[in-house]
């Protein structure tokens, strides 16, 4: 993958589709990386220009001493923009993209067109911090491996995981692959997650997709999500978990494109 300089970082970044065509971007949840796209990328390209890039801590990206925060993980993206020359992009963000998402619409909303939020929270309940501090040191002590069970649990429902070995292998590959210092940056930026209130802000055409069956960020997350941005749509995807674009994807890219299609 190509790689730019961004907000003193050096961030990987892959380019699809017509030259000239409106600007899709693409960002990933924690503990993958851009390549959890594909079966976006290739539904997208023949209509847009598909931008998908690697999250600080993350994939090909510099993982520099965490730790990281929201705004700082959004000033990268809004950098990266920046410095390949693109005034303005439809985001569609999953998990801690979604996070992203929603502090970019807040920050830099003239950059954005619209907003499409994946299987995402606005806020860190108090009672989930704790865990985030054990995933922290359940990582810093025995390593990215001790995560790949559990996440594929919470990712995937037990069905496709059981009937999609090669998906969902691929994926245990992307979390195995994480840099240490990079993900839990990254836990940091989640765990400090509160942006609910603030969300009225937001008055970008906007997008919320969630998975009928994901435990990580539930339906009622999406539908708190929905009610505070004005004029939002819902879409709940069935028979999917976590990571919806990756275990219904026709489901996903249907509304998705649906979606770009009414927002130009």
């Amino acid at each position: 993958m190509p790689r730019i300089t961004a907000n003193g970082i050096r961030i990987d970044y892959e380019l699809s589709g017509p030259p000239g065509a409106p600007v899709v971007t693409l960002s990933h949840s924690i503990a993958t990386d851009s390549r959890m796209w594909e079966p976006q990328v290739e539904a997208l390209a023949p209509h847009f220009r598909v931008l998908r890039f690697d999250t600080r801590g993350h994939g090909g990206t510099d993982a520099p001493p965490g730790p990281y925060s929201l705004e700082q993980l959004a000033e990268d993206a809004n950098a990266l923009l920046e410095a390949l020359g693109i005034d303005q992009t439809h985001f569609v963000g999953l998990s801690m993209g979604g996070m992203i998402g929603q502090m970019l619409a807040l920050t830099r909303p003239k950059r954005l067109s619209s907003l499409t939020l994946c299987d995402t929270s606005a806020r860190m309940p108090p009672e989930m911090r704790p865990e985030w501090d054990a995933r922290i040191q359940t990582t810093l002590t025995a390593g990215m491996e001790a995560h790949v069970e559990p996440t594929i649990t919470r990712w995937f429902t037990s069905g496709f995981i059981e009937n999609r070995p090669d998906v969902v292998d691929s994926v245990r590959a992307l979390i195995r692959e994480t840099d240490v210092q990079g993900y839990v940056g990254c836990c940091r930026a989640i765990q400090e997650l509160d942006l609910l209130d603030r969300l009225p802000e937001i008055r970008l055409p906007t997008l919320v997709i969630v998975g009928r069956d994901d435990p990580a960020t539930p339906v009622e997350a999406a539908q708190a999500i929905h009610r505070q941005i004005v004029g939002s749509q819902l879409v709940v995807v069935e028979s999917a978990s976590h990571l919806s674009n990756l275990e219904q994807p026709e489901a996903f890219n249907h509304a998705l494109l649906a979606f770009l299609g009414k927002v130009g």
